[in-house]
């Protein structure tokens, strides 16, 4: 069957037609979710300074990933509309110049690998923390070429209607990168036994492996649409435009900069904060932030595929069915969002216990992080909210305001308090946790106050291209 008779008929807003869209970006969001916390599980056994090495390694590698992931998600916004549209030739486009971004985000990578062992070296990480964990990002930063071309090419086949190329790329991630793990970090099959660098390599290789499934995919899809465009008309060439490429970069740049930003925000807190409570209270912290990026994976799906049907619907000039799309997959995502609140509240301790170091389960390991994940049961609601808004707005090209707003709250809000409770006041690992609940429910405030404004429908994402520009 082609990735065509998978795509879904623009417009259609109704709750199976958006569970069909989101199960595939479930899974395919959650694989660099999976790989960190796949590296966390399987560098416990060696310790907790690797462990604490393995986790705030993945952190701060995705640091420099997210970016240009942001940046290049807007590739979804644009495909999604001008599929409504009903312009796949242009749609086309877009999903190159996701890829020319990837290849030039691969060379700057490269380039300020020297650079990461000096900046890390300024937090106060313990010293063979901060070894290993340099060692990790190191490796990682090779992935991230495939990283962000995954990301283009998987958000350009989602805005078409096809979310399950991308998952099948992730699945296939997930599985190489936990095969890899167990060669690489305990040294089996002959390899030698490499630790934390072992996970690192492992998720670089996996990611490459991925990224090869989707540029198949995207291949063969590439040649579907020329031979739909021969059949209409004389053959035309690829016809990259450079305005369009800046065009893409001036709706998610901002995007991407939101995304960036906030996770700064994230890793000075990560960083400068909990890591000065020591480092039992970081790799519970990093842990906690590693299950919840795979609980919250649902919820982004659903976001995701609201936002797929939002621009679909802009796209074919039915802006009034996006309240309606919205409604509906705000309120699926609750409900997932809230039971998995209920669970980290009612049963910390089996979740940590996962994750807990050799001869921790009984002692501070224990204690601190069942606390701190039971505190973020309390934020769970609040996310749900913040992110399907937020990628309804994203959809309709509301990247700009989104930005800022999420920068004032982050930065003059998020920042200061935390620095202010946890580390002036010595509020310890449960201020740590009321920080980012207070965080998100800001965050999902000022986003549900910019779309009930009604601002989005202002914006035209892509009027130059129908227009024939």
């Amino acid at each position: 069957m082609s990735n065509a008779a998978n795509a879904l008929p623009a417009g259609r807003a109704d709750l199976r037609t958006l569970l069909a869209l989101a199960w595939p970006v479930v899974l395919a969001r959650s694989s660099q979710s999976v790989v960190g916390i796949c590296d966390a599980a399987m560098s416990a056994p060696l310790g907790e300074t690797a462990l604490a090495a393995a986790t705030s390694g993945a952190i701060n590698a995705f640091a420099f990933m997210v970016l240009p992931m942001g940046t290049v998600f807007i590739v979804q916004s644009f495909a999604a509309q001008l599929y409504g549209a009903g312009d796949l030739p242009a749609a086309r486009r877009y999903a190159w110049y996701g890829l020319l971004l990837a290849a030039l985000t691969m060379v700057g990578a490269v380039a300020v690998t020297a650079a990461v062992g000096p900046v890390m070296g300024r937090f106060a990480y313990e010293p063979r923390v901060h070894a290993l964990m340099t060692d990790y990002i190191v490796i990682r930063l090779w992935s991230i070429g495939a990283v962000v071309g995954t990301e283009a090419l998987g958000n350009w086949f989602a805005g078409l209607g096809d979310t399950r190329v991308q998952m099948r790329a992730s699945v296939v991630t997930m599985v190489a990168n936990v095969a890899l793990n167990w060669v690489l970090i305990y040294g089996k099959l002959g390899a030698p036994a490499l630790g934390v660098e072992g996970a690192a390599l492992a998720s670089t290789l996996a990611s490459w492996i991925g990224f090869a499934v989707v540029a198949v995919a995207f291949r063969a899809r590439e040649r579907e649409i020329e031979r739909q465009a021969v059949a209409a008309g004389p053959r035309q060439a690829l016809g990259l435009r450079a305005h369009e490429f800046l065009r893409m970069l001036r709706f998610g740049l901002p995007n991407g900069l939101n995304w960036f930003m906030e996770f700064a925000a994230f890793l000075l807190f990560i960083n400068a904060v909990v890591a000065g409570l020591g480092t039992t209270v970081i790799a519970a912290f990093n842990v906690i932030l590693q299950i919840n990026s795979i609980s919250f994976m649902p919820a982004f799906g659903l976001a995701s595929a609201g936002a797929i049907l939002v621009g679909q619907a802009i796209g074919g000039g039915m802006a009034g069915e996006v309240g309606r799309v919205v409604r509906r997959t705000l309120a699926v995502a609750l409900v997932w969002q809230v039971g998995v609140g209920f669970v980290y509240f009612t049963l910390p301790g089996p979740l940590m216990r996962i994750f807990a170091p050799p001869g921790a389960v009984a002692g501070d390991w224990m204690r601190i992080g069942a606390l701190m994940l039971a505190i973020s049961g309390a934020w769970q609601a609040f996310d749900a909210i913040g992110i399907t808004l937020g990628e309804a707005l994203r959809a309709a090209g509301d990247t700009a305001w989104c930005m800022w707003a999420r920068l004032a709250i982050a930065w003059l809000v998020f920042v200061p308090g935390a620095y202010l409770l946890v580390t002036v006041r010595g509020g310890g690992p449960p201020a740590v946790m009321w920080c980012v609940v207070f965080y998100l429910a800001c965050l999902a405030a000022a986003l549900g106050w910019r779309f009930r404004s009604g601002a989005w429908r202002r914006i035209h994402l892509i009027e130059e291209e129908r227009r024939g520009a």
